[in-house]
């Protein structure tokens, strides 16, 4: 055997033999901190060039001098790579508490929507990436969750308005049946057309908190086709007439070309028209409403601007939201909705990626529509 096959074998055994005490160790503090499994690991390597070290120069048969030196050199070695370690182990293990910091503020509902205060550990390249990992996690669920309470607001202010608006014509309802059928209605023919109104109005309330109910469940289904948006605002134009003319509005529409786009007829044609109606309802009497068809940067737009005056700007970002109707009175107007016309508008241009804004404009909004308009 040479002389170099000897030494790898004596290096090996050595080094070996405090491999597997430094497993066993391992293993016994798997359980403990990272800081103390971090300098077990640390501490086994070192130990085992150590032992290597002075198993091999012992088995050279070294003076007893030299071999002194050795050990001086190793102990030397040894405690400062124990120092070393217990640095290098107490950096990774402060690293490891800002990452559970992190995950721990993830499961605090409290805190998601809080910013996160600037860490000043210097994460490892790895840990840094996984704290950004958990950051970004932390902001997606602190959005969710400012939506969820958003959300659950206007379900509620939805419920208290609508439950209002229930409660009041089925009321007049019954009063109005309860006299037909005592033979007290002075005008038996105006007290059936009234029932008849308000029983259409109930129904069109019911079929928008439906159609509501589907876009925010995200259940809309489309049936896409290419529409052309002049035929859609005339069509929209002639529908609303009637109404503009009863209050007295001048309905007028400018389309200087037309523009086609891919999207569902129906819930389109529901989307303009919740607008135009929108429109003729807060528009004072010998007022003007206009609808304005155009393109603008690969964008197919259908702006509607009414008279109604104007909308404080701080109510600018409720326009679209559930409920909404601009003023906190209980009692709505004859012709009035639920509040839910402009959130079922916002709904469908965003099914049909899309968007709709709203700006105040000379004297009264300007709603604008945008969706991707086809070549």
């Amino acid at each position: 055997m040479s002389d170099e096959v000897e030494v790898i074998l004596i290096a090996l055994g050595w080094s070996g033999a405090v491999a597997i005490v430094g497993t066993a160790l391992l293993r016994a503090t798997r359980r403990r901190s990272l800081r103390s499994s971090l300098l077990v690991l640390c501490l086994t390597t070192v130990a085992a060039v150590i032992a290597a070290s002075l198993g091999t120069a012992h088995a050279m048969f070294l003076s007893d001098h030299d071999f002194g030196v050795l050990i001086l050199v190793s102990i030397v070695v040894a405690v400062l790579m124990a120092g070393v370690s217990g640095f290098l182990a107490h950096n990774l293990a402060e690293e490891s508490r800002v990452l559970t910091a992190q995950t721990r503020a993830i499961g605090d509902v409290s805190a998601l929507t809080e910013l996160a205060a600037p860490t000043s550990a210097r994460l490892s390249v790895e840990f840094a990436a996984l704290g950004r990992e958990l950051e970004a996690a932390r902001q997606r669920l602190g959005e969710s969750h400012t939506r969820e309470v958003t959300l659950e607001a206007s379900r509620r202010e939805l419920i208290a308005w609508v439950s209002h608006d229930l409660r009041s014509p089925l009321a007049g309802i019954r009063a109005m049946a309860e006299a037909l059928e005592d033979g007290v209605a002075e005008d038996p023919a105006r007290y059936r057309k009234q029932i008849r109104m308000e029983v259409d109005r109930l129904a069109g309330m019911v079929d928008d908190l439906f159609e509501l109910a589907v876009i925010q469940a995200g259940a809309l289904k489309l049936s896409l086709d290419r529409i052309s948006l002049s035929d859609l605002v005339s069509d929209t134009l002639a529908g609303a007439d009637a109404i503009a003319r009863e209050r007295g509005i001048v309905l007028r529409g400018h389309a200087p070309a037309d523009v086609v786009v891919r999207a569902d007829s129906r819930e389109l044609s529901r989307l303009v028209n919740n607008l135009v109606v929108n429109a003729i309802r807060h528009t004072p009497s010998d007022g003007v409403v206009e609808i304005e068809l155009g393109t603008r940067d690969g964008q197919a737009t259908i702006a509607v601007t009414d008279g109604c005056g104007g909308i404080p700007e701080e109510d600018l970002p409720r326009v679209f939201d559930v409920a909404w109707r601009g003023n906190h009175a209980r009692t709505p107007s004859p012709d009035g909705g639920a509040g839910l016309g402009l959130a079922i508008v916002r709904g469908i241009a965003e099914a049909h990626a899309g968007e709709v804004t709203v700006a105040n404009f000379g004297g009264g909004c300007r709603f604008e529509l945008s969706l991707p308009a086809l070549v």
